[in-house]
Formats: structure tokens, C-alpha cells, sequence
């Protein structure tokens, strides 16, 4: 089978049967008896809400509102809970939460483990929390300490994050780069590409799914408040683009208009079977409302496109 051949069998795999990729991730354990109240006041979303073996997508913000790290937060108990993020960008976060922990009862511990995505509408259902829960599994090492629910649009699965991982015997194990291509079909926004440090919140679009508006103050919390009071209005939106040709840009190529102006910088890019293109996640300035005409910067002639909204596939 060729490359080609083996990256549409998981394309389709994932997208309309059964399939899983192997990933690494890095999983912060938080503890102690001020653990809720410490990350209640760090974490954008309402860790205090969440129920033992509630999973939520949160943000870790510097003081000025601007994206340090974008997580999932795990309530394993009463007095614990499991941040895991993109692998390699654990110990920045623990750093960046350590600065914050003054006169509290809290101990911050990083691991690196392994990470299972499954997708497909064939998927098998999500897997249940092993016998005593995800706290059990944090202090002993062993069994998976996250499983959470995921939806890409109309692609549904989950996420285990273990020590080990086995992938169930009706999925597929497949390539990372297929994987790729259905999330950004999805218009899903991935840490260290979309979602870098600096970045203001709002322009990812991920604000409404890791931000919560009632629960009191957390740092970096002015920023996210004050533009979504005025409409979520940013200099830049996360936008797709769809190539009219198969050659992909790299991360960090320049989208211009037709006009040559500058307008924005691709994130990622990946071949779309679906849609028979080349297709990409970018940072486009406000001032384009797609559907557009657009150039990515290849270093030669130029790339035509077409500005979307997200997602590309629903």
C-alpha cells in the first residue's frame, strides 16, 4: 500500500468508520485541600462546578488576559484534579501556576503519559472510569486518569490519557496526519499552532466552551470580559481556507488579498479528501469577511485560495 493509499484508508477510517491515533500528553495532578479554591482563581472555567469525573476545556491566562495554556481540567475528587495539555507544554504551565501558589495547601506534580484519540462515527462508546476513579489512578500510575467525550463537528469521540494505552481491537490504528485533516476541517484550533502563547482568547473562537462568565474572578479574567462585552470583536479571527491546489503551505506563510495587502498567517494545513483540496487554518484580519478571494505566500508565485468560516466540513 502506498503512503497515499494508507493516508486515505485513515482518512475515511476517521471521518466515517472507526479510528485511533497515539499521541503523547502531558497531565498536571493537582492536589491538596486548597486545590478547588487555588484553581477556581487560576483556570477560566468553573472548576468548582464540576462533579467528580465532570472533564471541562479550560484556559490558563496571564495576568493580562492574553493565552498561557489551553487545558482540560478533570475534577478526580474533592481535593484533586488533573490538567492535561499538549505534550511539551506541562512544565511551562506547572511554572506558571507555581508563581501563583502563595500560602495555599496544594501540591503540583507533572507527568508525561500517552494519549489515545478515537474518532469515527463507529467508535466504540466511551469508556468507563476504572475502579476508583480517576483519583485512584493519578496516586497509583496505573489505568487511564482522563477519559473525556470529544466532538469535532460531526465527528464524535474520546480521549484516554493513561500510562499505557491499547487501542480497542475494531478501531484502526491510524496516521497522526489523517488526524490532522479532519480537525481542521472542523475548524478545531490545536495548541503551539493555533493556540500559542500570547494570544488573545477570543480570536481562536474557543472562548464559549472554556470560559465561564459567573464565577467570580480568575487572573487574566479583565481582557476575556471586556471584549466579550463588546461583541467579541478582536483584531484577528481563526478562518479556513480552501486551496486551489494540493501543494499545502507551511505554518507561518503569509495570506494576502488579491490586492497583495496583508491579511493575515497561515497556522496548519492539510489534504482534505473530501473536498479534493488542500485545505488550512489561518489568522485573517477582521476587515475580510469570507467568502474571499486570497494568495498564501509560498515562496514562489503564490497559492490562490478562498476564505471560509469554520467549519470547512460540518
Amino acid at each position: 500500500m502506498s503512503a497515499a493509499e494508507r493516508y486515505l484508508r485513515d482518512y475515511r477510517s476517521l471521518r466515517h468508520g472507526a479510528g485511533a491515533v497515539l499521541a503523547e500528553r502531558d497531565v498536571l495532578i493537582v492536589g491538596g485541600s486548597d486545590a478547588e479554591s487555588f484553581l477556581q482563581g487560576q483556570l477560566s472555567q468553573d472548576v468548582a462546578a464540576l462533579a467528580p469525573g465532570q472533564v471541562a476545556g479550560s484556559l490558563l491566562l496571564h495576568p493580562d488576559g492574553k493565552l498561557h495554556s489551553a487545558l482540560r481540567v478533570t475534577r478526580a475528587a474533592a481535593d484533586c484534579f488533573i490538567c492535561d495539555l499538549e505534550a511539551g507544554t506541562g512544565e511551562t504551565a506547572r511554572a506558571r501556576l507555581e508563581r501563583f501558589k502563595l500560602r495555599v495547601a496544594v501540591d503540583l506534580e507533572l507527568r508525561h503519559l500517552a494519549m489515545l484519540a478515537v474518532r469515527g462515527p463507529a467508535a466504540p462508546p466511551v469508556p468507563a472510569s476504572p475502579a476508583g476513579g480517576a483519583a485512584a489512578a493519578a496516586e497509583n500510575g496505573s489505568g487511564p486518569v482522563v477519559v473525556a467525550a470529544v466532538r469535532w463537528g460531526s465527528v464524535g469521540g474520546w480521549d484516554m490519557v493513561a500510562r499505557e494505552v491499547v487501542p480497542p481491537p475494531e478501531v484502526l490504528v491510524c496516521d497522526a496526519a489523517a488526524l490532522e485533516a479532519v480537525r481542521i476541517e472542523a475548524g478545531v484550533p490545536a495548541a503551539d499552532q493555533e493556540l500559542t502563547d500570547g494570544l488573545i482568547p477570543a480570536e481562536s473562537g474557543i472562548v464559549a466552551d472554556t470560559v465561564s462568565f459567573t464565577k467570580g474572578c480568575f487572573v487574566g479574567q479583565e481582557l476575556v470580559a471586556r471584549i466579550d462585552s463588546r461583541g467579541g470583536n478582536t483584531p484577528r479571527r481563526l478562518r479556513g481556507l480552501v486551496l486551489g491546489d494540493d501543494v499545502l503551505p507551511a505554518p507561518g506563510a503569509a495570506l494576502s488579498g488579491t490586492d497583495g495587502t496583508p491579511i493575515g498567517r497561515v497556522t496548519s494545513s492539510a489534504y482534505s479528501p473530501l473536498l479534493g483540496a488542500g485545505v488550512a487554518l489561518a489568522y485573517v484580519h477582521r476587515r475580510v469577511e469570507p467568502p474571499a478571494p486570497a494568495l498564501v505566500d509560498d515562496g514562489g508565485s503564490g497559492l490562490t485560495c478562498e476564505i471560509r468560516t469554520l467549519p470547512l466540513v460540518p
